[in-house]
């Protein structure tokens, strides 16, 4: 099958690489402009750009996919089917209407529920139990469109976004490259959605990483996995911020002052929530480096009774 790829991040790696494997003439790979990122504020190209490149697929960055001369250039590929996965422009009904089979997409959910920018982390943060990758044939709305393909894995007890956007990835490589086929034979009964079930996410921003221990521990947990590795959940001891990458909630009731230190212990110490405890394991300190709870607690004084989320 002739196609156009569209995607930007590390989501997107993995389908490319399948589509590539599995013969299909890519016409060329469509993806975000290189940007400056760190301190020095380098150029850095992104990692669907870097795998172009590596297969000799030909890229087109556009700033900005609807405008004409980006349509005309698309049209120059003669595709019969835009496949797009995390690419961070919308498309317009001209570039929808483009190819023969039109434009599908590979969420990183199971549609309708988590329609949006953040559906890997949603699930994580809000506790449920599976989650899945839904290719859906892309209108006008946002993941709004008929399903084609979509599957479900279960999420595991010490799932993070991290380690959940990698499977879904994984899993969405699997999917588009049965669903191909299958679109090009017309072996499909598309699904509307069921617009009652809808739910979405917006944009994920750093000042969501920031710790409320007032909550209850089993959410401040599910807090720290959605965001590891990124935004990364915080806090602050001593003014300086507090990163925890891994914990674990407890039942243990405490009256202590949410955020207070209750005790500490080999390779951990436990925080009072709101309801529940919070086992530390894994954390870094501003201008640290990560580490286990042991190591932190070897080279700084903790004791029961500090406060963490005190920024001053």
């Amino acid at each position: 099958m002739k196609l156009v790829y569209m995607g930007t991040p590390d989501y997107a790696v993995p389908p490319l690489k399948a589509l590539y494997d599995a013969g299909h003439e890519i016409s060329a790979v469509v993806t975000q402009p290189d940007k400056p990122v760190g301190r020095g504020r380098k150029i850095q190209e992104c990692p669907v750009k870097v795998l172009a490149k590596e297969l000799g697929l030909p890229v087109f960055q556009p700033e900005r996919i609807k405008r004409a001369e980006a349509v005309e250039e698309l049209k120059k590929y003669e595709a019969d089917i835009f496949v797009v996965a995390a690419f961070g422009q919308i498309l317009s009904r001209e570039i929808l209407m483009m190819p023969r089979f039109g434009c599908v997409n590979i969420h990183a959910s199971l549609l309708p529920r988590y329609r949006g920018a953040s559906p890997i982390q949603s699930a994580v943060l809000n506790g449920d139990e599976e989650s899945g990758v839904t290719i859906m044939q892309m209108d006008e709305g946002i993941d709004t469109g008929d399903i084609l393909f979509q599957r479900s894995i279960k999420l595991s007890e010490d799932e993070t976004g991290g380690s959940l956007f990698d499977r879904l990835s994984t899993l969405g490589a699997e999917l588009i490259t049965e669903a191909l086929p299958a679109i090009e034979r017309g072996d499909i009964s598309p699904l509307r959605q069921d617009e009652e079930a809808a739910t979405h996410t917006k944009m994920i921003n750093k000042e969501e990483g920031r710790i409320s221990f007032m909550r209850d521990a089993k959410a401040v947990e599910r807090q720290i996995r959605a965001m590891n590795p990124w935004p990364s959940a915080f806090t602050f001891l001593g003014g300086k911020q507090l990163k925890i990458w891994a914990a674990k909630a407890e039942t243990d009731k405490s009256h202590a002052v949410p955020g207070t230190v209750l005790f500490t212990e080999k390779d951990s110490f436990t925080v009072a929530c709101g309801s529940g405890t919070l086992k530390i394991l894994e954390l870094q300190l501003e201008g640290k480096k990560r580490m286990g709870a042991g190591d932190f607690l070897r080279g700084l004084s903790l004791n029961p009774g500090d406060r963490l989320g005190q920024k001053e």
